[in-house]
């Protein structure tokens, strides 16, 4: 590692796993950590925040586990009440929380809709509400949000709500890096696609005859013939984050082997 994020602190919103193995938030805090950053590891399930915390402690880095869930604003605004009392500042502040429900609008209940909305969206809403006047305030920052490559392009899963939630992400993404540039704070987001994550297993499978299908589907997708992992995310992520894009703002980058790059 080469310290890229000395010093810094990183708040990480989704950053425990949904399941075992490695989400794009859980390796995205460790690998902010490896870098030197503290890491506040915030996670709806503080056990699951807990398990990200105690491998980046196991390596001899530095972080912390919140609970809350981003969907309320008073949750979202003790959280960083709390980093900033503790640490005085924040510099990365990463939205990983997103969900997928299936349904096109006529199958789709409003109230799915509305969770899918709330979880994907408001949620970062809410986080730039809290941590904005932060970043404001130091003159600096860098904003990642984890969107998806179903923002700009149809797949064969009939989530609705997920396109339109995470295409209503990218947006915001570039209005925020717009509106506050000459504050000093980058926004930009990540676009995975067919990506190896706990996620699909629980979220995704059922579209498929059985896991073995999935997995096989999903590696033929993308021209490399191969899903992606959370680590070709968090890398990205990481990037984004450093003073390596210091010059970026407002970037959706596809991180997904290609397929962005077919009709």
């Amino acid at each position: 590692m080469t310290g890229r994020l000395d010093g810094r602190i990183a708040l990480v919103f989704g950053a425990g796993s949904s399941g075992p193995g490695w989400g794009n938030g859980k390796a995205a805090a460790v690998l902010y950590a490896r870098e030197g950053a503290t890491v506040v590891a915030v996670d709806r399930n503080l056990a699951a925040a807990t398990e990200t915390v105690g491998i980046i402690e196991g390596e001899g880095h530095k972080a912390f586990a919140l609970a809350a869930d981003v969907t309320r604003s008073a949750e979202v605004g003790s959280t960083v009440a709390q980093v900033v009392a503790r640490c005085g500042r924040i510099d990365i502040l990463h939205n990983n929380v997103g969900i997928t429900e299936m349904g096109d609008p006529v199958e789709a209940s409003e109230e799915s809709w509305h969770r899918v909305m709330d979880v994907n969206l408001t949620s970062v809403f809410l986080t730039c509400k809290h941590v904005l006047p932060v970043m404001a305030g130091q003159g600096s920052g860098a904003i990642v949000n984890v969107s998806s490559l179903a923002s700009v392009q149809i797949n064969d899963y009939p989530y609705f709500s997920y396109y339109a939630s995470k295409a209503g992400l990218n947006h915001f993404t570039r209005a925020l890096a717009v509106r506050y540039a000459e504050q000093g704070i980058r926004a930009n987001a990540v676009l995975p696609g067919v990506i190896d994550t706990p996620l699909i297993y629980q979220q995704i499978v059922a579209q498929y005859a059985d896991v073995d299908a999935m997995k096989q589907a999903r590696d033929r997708i993308a021209p490399m013939k191969r899903s992606g992992t959370a680590w070709d995310v968090a890398r990205a992520a990481l990037f984004l984050a450093s003073d390596e894009a210091a010059y970026i703002t407002g970037v959706c980058l596809p991180v997904d082997g290609g397929l962005s790059c077919r009709a």
